[in-house]
């Protein structure tokens, strides 16, 4: 027996919510390590004594992966399995936990990308003007506030929850 509130298919969007958040957000992770980790490197063949100082948009970029990571499980440990047959899994909460995802994972990517691409120039930048190194941290928390903001919203839009109803 099922409802239209509550058809067996609900729990395909809750999952497809937390693949997507641990996707994009890795995504965003592997693209903003990978592109600074460029400039680190290229930095440090002139100035290896900066490496370690430059390392902090390497870290921040791995950050969002653990944004997407957060997402996913909550995600994963909310949606409810049929029991005797009766759907546990409303279709309100599997959209709220597909938003949740797609929230945190866009986010995260977005981040990223932006994280990336300062990290890289900035790093550079830096090594070879010291005073620009407390701008370029600057614009990286800013960039990395676009996945936290992105993680509240998904923590808010996956304690939404409506039940199924008793048939």
């Amino acid at each position: 027996m099922t409802s239209d509130l509550c058809p067996p298919t609900a729990p395909f969007f809750g999952f497809m919510g937390a693949a997507v958040a641990l996707i994009f957000a890795n995504l965003g992770a592997a693209y903003g390590t990978a592109k600074s980790g460029v400039g680190v490197s290229s930095m440090g063949v002139m100035k290896p004594d900066l490496v370690m100082k430059s390392i902090i948009p390497v870290v921040m970029a791995g950050v969002l992966g653990i944004y997407g990571l957060i997402i996913a499980v909550i995600i994963g440990n909310g949606v409810k399995v049929p029991d005797g047959g009766k759907p546990q899994y409303s279709s309100f909460t599997g959209f709220a936990h597909l938003a949740a995802g797609l929230a945190c994972g866009l986010s995260g990517m977005a981040a990223g990308i932006a994280i990336g691409i300062v990290g890289d120039a900035g790093v550079r930048a830096s090594a070879q003007q010291a005073k620009l190194y407390v701008g370029m941290v600057l614009i990286l928390i800013f960039a990395e506030a676009l996945g936290l903001y992105g993680l509240i919203v998904g923590l808010i839009l996956t304690s939404k929850e409506a039940p199924c109803p008793d048939m």
